[in-house]
């Protein structure tokens, strides 16, 4: 009787053991492929609740959500012979995980993969273009090419690469310094550039306005002239008609100007009482 209970209770726990690893469950946020003595049998299993056969068949998952790879950094030759410390990041997902698990197997294997692609890639595509052009505007195509270029040959791996970014590029310490050097002398050659064109400018401006200036002066003085010779000749009309019509009147007031002038200072004068200049004191 003992001996049935025991049987009973081996063959129940057994039984029970079967029924645990005879199934699985997959996560939404995973694949998996099946393997029988170490070799995949059938296609990749997603999410839900799947069997196997226990004992001869065990499960490996991978991760079906973005992945992210953080390289190294590393030096590239640019077209002008610059080198460039290049910092770079993929993101990648497992496209084929029965061909990724045949091809490369674990994750650490896949990164050292994408290290040697990526990087080769990228060192060729940098290496058609100037420092200029990968530090600005063209950076986005250089990118472009290279995440084309390394997804079609990470795709027999079973790998999409989905994009391909540089985070940072930064000269060699070596260089850096000559860099700046050279930028700092094209910045001060620029400057004086601008400074001689502004001194040109500011000469071209004051010679304009001098002459201008001169113009107006010139002009102004005409005027000036043509009016006093209108005002003079007016004068010169109206004191005409004036001593006609009073000549004696005329003959007086010249005389006491003389006067004027004559006795201002003291003058002393030697004259006889029939000099015609004391016509008017007798």
């Amino acid at each position: 009787m003992k001996t049935s209970v025991i049987i009973t209770a081996v063959l129940a726990f057994f039984a029970l053991v079967a029924a645990f690893q005879s199934v699985y469950v997959v996560d939404q946020t995973e694949t998996a492929i099946v393997l029988q003595l170490g070799k995949p049998t059938g296609d990749a299993k997603g999410p839900g609740l799947h069997f196997k056969i226990p004992f001869i068949q065990n499960v490996v998952f991978f991760d079906a959500r973005l992945l992210e790879y953080d390289a190294k950094t590393a030096e590239v030759l640019t077209l002008d012979k610059k080198n460039l410390v290049v910092d770079n990041y993929a993101r990648w997902r497992i496209a084929n995980p029965l061909l990724f698990y045949r091809t490369l197997r674990t994750v650490g294997r896949a990164h050292a993969r994408l290290d040697d692609i990526i990087y080769a890639e990228l060192r060729v595509a940098l290496g058609q273009y100037t420092l200029q052009d990968i530090v600005s505007e063209k950076r986005a195509v250089i990118m472009g090419e290279v995440t084309q270029k390394s997804n079609q040959l990470l795709s027999p791996y079973g790998i999409d690469i989905v994009d391909v970014r540089i985070k940072r590029t930064d000269l060699p310490p070596e260089n850096a310094q000559a860099i700046y050097g050279r930028m700092r002398a094209e910045r001060e050659r620029q400057a004086k550039l601008y400074r001689s064109e502004g001194w040109e400018e500011m000469e071209k401006i004051k010679s304009g306005a001098d002459k201008d200036r001169a113009v107006l002066l010139a002009e102004a003085e005409r005027q000036a002239e043509v009016l006093r010779g209108v005002g003079d000749a007016e004068a010169a009309s109206i004191w005409a008609e004036a001593v006609t019509k009073a000549p004696d009147f005329f003959s007086f007031t010249r005389s006491l100007e003389a006067y004027q002038k004559a006795f201002a200072h003291k003058t002393r004068l030697v004259l006889t009482p029939q000099s015609p200049f004391l016509k008017y004191f007798r």
